[in-house]
């Protein structure tokens, strides 16, 4: 009985100090919360598969109406929502100094190749490979790479093309992944592959696996947030050493093969060998990069810094994870909102045509990036669809929100303390965004645009971390809408699930039973 009683009084005490206590946090700084649920907190719902991600998002953004932030509970770890504009401006902006990190994604000692990527980078380390990668994802570099992009969607569009059936039944994230992949492989990696026709090739079925972040995927990142020490305990990686040793080799033997036969390339390797070089600079090419493409905000820093091949490998890679799925995701809403809107793809239809027949039917980096129009599409695509539906960021020192309302107190966010930016959720605001559920490009019109507030508008992130890769992930999009609506009519067909439904088992946009719909071959 003794025995009994003592382990009670133990796990009654460790109860208390490891789940308890932990959810008495945002009470005792007198944040507005919600009351957590024993030991899942906030999160309960998206754990048992309840809720999608990006409602959740919503829901908590949506508990306290009037408040500039909200503290929730990811199991007994404290988060701060953001909602008020000034102050996740001032956080992410002027205050960066106190918040220039992700939360728990980087630990040499668990996953070496990881922790060197720049989305997983800390402190000086990442701000040292921010600037010396920054000239490498300019517009003059974008139009370097330009003719690779163009190539894999007339590819794309040749292939369906092909097909007998007038309308071709498809399921969007489908194709667009192995389109988004081609890409990838000639861009960053160097080499061609062909994934419509060659559905097995070894490339494709290697990127599923990086980029497949459902299930015990997805937990593995979870485990990293929530506890970095667990995942050294259980020797957690995010790329498997087979996948990382897959996509290591191919690098390696393209750099070893370009440095003894003096190749070179228009594609990523070969940037970022500029950059080891230190001979990249920062220039413009004189055309529109798109409402929504980031501005590059990090201070130069001329500090050269030593990159290595397997600092190459892991840049790759992240580009690879974050090209591979949030672009293909873009893509399929994209094509969701023309299908469903057949008056506003007919008026990109028709400005593609004018623009084609201007480039005699070579459309160059110029032309497209000067489509207006198409810019307005993609831009209300991204707001209303961030496939990204929150960011976050990590306090690194202790940080005071000073009082701005009547009843409310200074709150000191202490060191360690994880923020969230709720990006659909702003995106989705009424208060931002009048009708924020009808599809409208004429947000972002020139007559338009400027009355959103930029902080609003952020599926690219803010600040200086936010997405080095935005022109990239525009470009990819913009030139193979422009070869599909050249050739084919997008429609709905009768596996069209209409309204879309969010899936459950996936923190990303994905659609429930997948994206399908048609593509109508125009008449000649």
């Amino acid at each position: 009985m003794i025995t009994i009683g003592l382990f009670i009084a133990v796990l009654s005490v460790l109860i208390y100090v490891y789940i308890i206590k932990p959810h008495n946090y945002w009470k005792n700084r007198g944040v507005n919360h919600n009351k957590p649920m024993f030991l899942f907190g906030d999160a309960y719902k998206i754990t048992f598969l309840q809720e999608c991600f990006s409602l959740f998002v919503e829901r908590i953004y949506n508990s306290f109406k009037d408040a500039r932030y909200i503290g929730w509970y990811q199991f007994t770890t404290p988060i701060l929502m953001i909602k008020d504009l000034d102050l996740i401006k001032r956080i992410a902006i002027k205050d960066f100094d106190h918040f220039h990190d992700h939360p728990g994604f980087s630990n040499e000692e668990i996953d070496p190749l990881w922790s060197k990527n720049l989305f997983a980078s800390n402190g000086e380390k990442w701000r040292n490979m921010r600037t010396t990668l920054s000239p490498s994802f300019t517009s003059s570099k974008m139009k370097m790479m330009f003719t690779l992009l163009s190539d894999c969607a007339e590819q794309f569009a040749a292939y369906h093309k092909e097909q007998k059936e007038d309308v071709i039944t498809v399921e969007m994230k489908d194709i667009f992944t192995r389109y988004t992949n081609d890409v990838i492989a000639t861009s960053a990696f160097g080499i061609k592959c062909d994934s419509l026709r060659d559905k097995d090739n070894e490339f494709y079925k290697k990127g599923l696996i990086v980029t497949d972040f459902s299930g015990f995927s997805g937990l593995k990142f979870l485990i990293y947030q929530v506890s970095p020490m667990l995942a050294k305990l259980l020797n957690v990686k995010i790329f498997s050493d087979r996948e990382s040793n897959f996509f290591g080799k191919v690098i390696k033997d393209s750099i070893k093969m370009r440095e003894e036969q003096g190749i070179v390339r228009p594609d990523m390797i070969h940037l970022l060998m500029e950059a080891r070089k230190g001979n990249m600079h920062d220039d413009k090419v004189e055309a529109p990069e798109g409402f929504a493409a980031t501005e590059e905000v990090t201070k130069v820093n001329n500090k050269q810094i030593k990159i290595t091949d397997e600092d190459i490998i892991a840049q790759a890679l992240i580009f690879f994870v974050a090209g591979f799925d949030t672009a293909s995701t873009l893509m399929c809403y994209v094509a969701y909102e023309l299908a469903i809107n057949p008056d506003i793809q007919a008026k990109l239809r028709e400005d593609i045509m004018s623009t084609d027949e201007k480039c005699n039917g070579k459309v160059t980096y110029e032309a497209l990036m000067k489509m207006k129009y198409l810019d307005m599409v993609i831009s209300e695509t991204l707001r209303k669809w961030p496939p990204t539906p929150s960011t976050d960021r990590i306090c690194v020192k202790d940080y005071t929100i000073p009082s701005e309302r009547q009843g409310e107190k200074p709150l000191i966010v202490e060191k360690g303390t994880t923020i969230w930016f709720p990006i659909y959720a702003l995106q989705r605001d009424p208060n931002l965004f009048e009708d924020p559920e009808r599809f409208d490009p004429e947000r972002f019109s020139d007559e338009n645009k400027g009355k959103i507030d930029p902080t609003s508008f952020i599926t690219f992130g803010i600040g200086p971390r936010n997405c080095i890769g935005s022109r990239f992930a525009l470009m990819e999009t913009k030139i193979l809408m422009y070869h599909i609506l050249k050739t084919f009519e997008i429609v709905p067909v009768q596996k069209s699930v209409i309204p879309v439904v969010l899936s459950k088992k996936h923190f990303n946009m994905t659609a429930e039973g997948g994206m399908w719909l048609g593509l109508k071959k125009l008449e000649a």
